[in-house]
């Protein structure tokens, strides 16, 4: 009884529009008064949610894909893949994809790679004829990508929680970040192949693309230092985040088109940025110890013991309740609540928690981009300039993507676990 009442709790709280940290911390609070303990436990219970060394990925991922962003470094990507695949059919949506998928091996930010992007794409593409409903979900839909395709901020959070290995989940996603990109171009070419009435790219010379790949370089050399550095051992997620916004700031810098006052607009939205999500990370840290006092998740456990027996039932229970939990709240608020409960749960049920971790991230990526607090729906409508209905209609086919992706990874775990654990998951 006490476990409905403190989940109905917080469901009414957001509900009424109570901020997701302020109704966690809150929360959190009155549980630990309700059992009698002193509250100095609430500022310690959350001083330690955000006392770790893997979290300062956070905010130098999030500084890095800002200063990537006001440096203008997303035309040079997508100019150098235009130039390899622009003249095929759907070429301009194909080099979107591409160039959201290299963006997401830098950034770690959904949001960071539809605005980069986007702020170039979107008037290409409709230049040249495409629907303006198309190219905004193709933007929309692509810059989810930045949170799959590693480095990944919801990733870095989810192992910090699960305590799972943040490389290992790293690896996880390349295989569904791949094959997710390739669903996205595929569709792309059949969207292409029925309406044609855009203006095919013309095909770009061997100088041309030499040139374009050349001012693309500096691009490349951030996602090899940065991924390359981690799984070569070289660097935690964190030494490559830190080294990776150097490299940034000083090509950045070193292209003299941006003044210290862009740099320091990108600084000041990457802390805000960062204030926001480390507040929610320290609600969700008390609220996590304050459930579990009240042996929250080991009811769950025993529940999800008895009512579910078979770990495909209990999968989809999960699936279903985040395609809902995200029409009202936005991702890493999601993966906050639901992970301390749901925890506990897996090894019962028999499923891995880097596997796990892929799942909840791409179901994430299905947030991102439904109405009504997708964050890249907003974030796509304000760069482009365009009508939330337009961003929405362009979305779906896209959605449907993901959730197939989804139910392929339980058929098929290997697209996930084979490239950390080979044939030993």
């Amino acid at each position: 009884m006490e476990t409905i009442l403190i989940l109905l709790s917080l469901i009414g709280l957001l509900l009424l529009r109570v901020p997701v940290a302020i109704a966690m911390a809150s929360l959190g609070a009155i549980l630990l008064w309700l059992k009698g303990l002193p509250m100095i436990m609430v500022s310690q219970f959350m001083i330690s949610g955000v006392d770790s060394f893997e979290l300062l990925a956070v905010p130098l991922f999030l500084l890095m894909s800002h200063i990537l962003l006001v440096g203008g470094i997303g035309s040079d990507l997508f100019r150098a893949v235009q130039s390899w695949v622009g003249h095929w059919p759907g070429g301009l949506a194909i080099a979107t994809v591409l160039t959201c998928a290299l963006f997401a091996a830098i950034s770690g930010s959904s949001v960071a790679t539809a605005a980069t992007v986007g702020t170039v794409v979107i008037v290409e593409m409709t230049k040249r004829g495409y629907p303006k409903f198309f190219v905004l979900g193709l933007v929309a839909a692509g810059g989810t990508l930045g949170i799959l395709i590693p480095p990944s901020i919801p990733m870095i959070i989810y192992g910090v929680i699960t305590e799972a290995s943040i490389p290992n989940l790293f690896l996880a996603g390349i295989g569904p970040g791949i094959f997710l990109a390739g669903m996205f171009i595929l569709y792309s070419f059949g969207f292409a192949r029925f309406n044609k009435d855009y203006i095919r790219s013309e095909k770009a010379t061997k100088e041309e693309r030499i040139s374009a790949s050349i001012a693309a370089l500096p691009v490349a050399l951030i996602a090899f230092v940065v991924v390359g550095g981690i799984y070569g051992g070289l660097f935690t997620p964190s030494e490559a985040a830190g080294v990776g916004f150097f490299l940034s700031l000083a090509i950045v810098l070193a292209k003299r088109k941006n003044t210290l006052e862009d740099i320091h607009t990108a600084a000041m939205a990457a802390m805000k940025t960062t204030v926001t999500v480390l507040l929610i990370v320290a609600a969700a840290a008390l609220f996590g110890k304050s459930i579990t006092i009240y042996q929250i998740p080991q009811d769950v456990t025993t529940f999800v013991a008895t009512a579910f027996s078979e770990p495909w039932l209990f999968t989809l229970i999960i699936c279903i309740v985040l395609l809902v939990m995200g029409l009202f709240l936005e991702s890493l608020s999601m993966l906050l609540i639901m992970m301390p409960v749901l925890f506990e749960s897996l090894a019962p049920m028999g499923i891995h928690p880097i596997w796990f971790g892929v799942l909840f991230v791409i179901m994430i990526e299905c947030a991102l981009i439904t109405p009504p607090v997708g964050m890249n729906l907003f974030v796509v409508q304000a760069v482009g300039k365009a009508k939330l209905s337009e961003v929405i209609q362009g979305v779906w086919p896209f959605v449907l993507i993901m959730l197939c992706t989804a139910v392929l990874l339980w058929f098929v775990p290997g697209l996930a676990m084979y490239i950390p654990y080979g044939a030993k998951f």
